[in-house]
Order: C-alpha cells, then structure tokens, then sequence
C-alpha cells in the first residue's frame, strides 16, 4: 500500500528557546496509507490540533518531514503548499462553518469555482454529492433552515467537493448527540469508501474510531497503535 501521507520524525514546540518552551510534538512519525482510514485518538492536550495542522500544511514543524502524494513538502514556499493544500486536502472540523448567506449547493460549488473549475461542472457535483447524503432536495435551503446533521453532512461535501486525496477531520460528529452522531458518522463512512478516499479522523469516540481501519494514538508527542 502505497502512503498518501507520510509524517516522520516530526517534532514541534511552541515558545521554542524560551524558558516557558512546550515539546508538544517528539520525533513523531504517522503514515496513511492510500484509500486507507485512520483513527486518531488523543486526551486533551496531547498535540492532536497542531499534529493535524502540520498535515494540512497550515503550519510547519521545527524538525521532520511531511509528505503528501510522494511530494516533500516540508520546506516549499507558501504558494507551493496552498497549491497542494487545495488540490490534495479535504477538511471537516467540528463546527460546520458553512458560509450562512450561502445554500447548501452554493457552499460545495464556491471551493470548486475557487480550484478553477468551471461553474457547470461545479453544480454538476454537488449535487452529484448532495444526493450521496441524502439531501438532494435541500440544495437551495442555507444553512439556518438546516438540521445540525444535515449542516455536517453539506461539510462533508464541501470537504470532497474538488476530489482530494486526502481527508483530514477534527472531530467530525463531536458537535452532535449520540444518536444524530451515529447516523452522520455512518453516512461520512459511506462517502469516503465509495470514492476510495485516505482519511485521518480525530474522535474521542472509541466505538466510532473501532469503525476505521486502524487506529493509533497520539501521547507524549508520539503516535502508537492501539
């Protein structure tokens, strides 16, 4: 199985050099394999945000290397990793953070206009993807009119909108109840193995993180199976 991710001996502190300096990332190393789902469970505190930032490109670490579809990435310009960030990266966070002014559709469609894809083929897929989580007939409702599910489930469009090959998700159902939680989850699942999709997955939910293909666990700044 080839490694659409790859972090090794990754390392990160925060007020580096100061007296107050903070390790929160060791020599770390993390692999996801392609088409593979990686749970990553984590106490509070642990490096978790800052370890899915340094995948995401949205921050550097101080030591190692990130590499992302074969491609070292670690010391490229800014433009270099926003390129490969929008062509390569999906992501879902907690909150929806959908554009409220906006409908479902349109939230999907503005990432694709902003990847250079034309606008027909852009509403082509999203509603291609809204009718994969079953919300076909709310395509024109904005987020207000939606259910806190369904405002996650147009995320997890969004977050697939311009086919990437890596999905990176902070607690994807964390913000739900249980029950509602359960039925997302299920429908992202859904999503990721029918387009043959990488993704890591941070949840404290262990019976969701039983669900993925492996899981491993961020402590002391070091990943290590469960």
């Amino acid at each position: 199985m080839s490694d659409v991710l790859q972090l090794s001996a990754i390392g990160k502190s925060y007020n580096k050099g100061q007296p107050g300096e903070i390790a929160v990332l060791r020599g770390l190393d993390l692999r996801v394999g392609k088409g593979e789902v990686v749970a990553l469970v984590a106490p509070s505190g642990a490096g978790k945000s800052t370890l899915l930032h340094i995948a995401g490109l949205l921050d550097t670490p101080d030591s190692g290397s990130v590499t992302l579809n074969g491609a070292d990435l670690t010391g490229e310009a800014d433009r270099v990793r926003t390129t490969a960030r929008r062509r390569d990266l999906g992501f879902i966070y907690q909150f929806h953070h959908l554009l409220p002014e906006f409908s479902a559709a349109e939230n999907i469609i503005l990432p694709q206009l902003a990847n250079a894809v034309a606008e027909a083929e852009a509403r082509a897929r999203a509603a291609e993807l809204l009718d994969r989580v079953g919300l076909k007939d709310r395509a024109g409702h904005r987020p207000a009119a939606l259910s806190g599910g369904e405002q996650q489930r147009v995320a997890f469009c969004r977050a697939l909108a311009n086919r990437p090959a890596l999905l990176l998700a902070d607690e994807p159902t964390g913000n739900l109840d249980p029950e509602t939680s359960d039925r997302v989850f299920a429908v992202l699942m859904d999503l990721v193995r029918g387009t043959g999709l990488s993704a890591l997955i941070a949840t404290h939910n262990l019976e969701l993180a039983g669900r993925m293909d492996r899981v491993v666990r961020l402590e002391q700044g070091r990943v290590t199976p469960v």
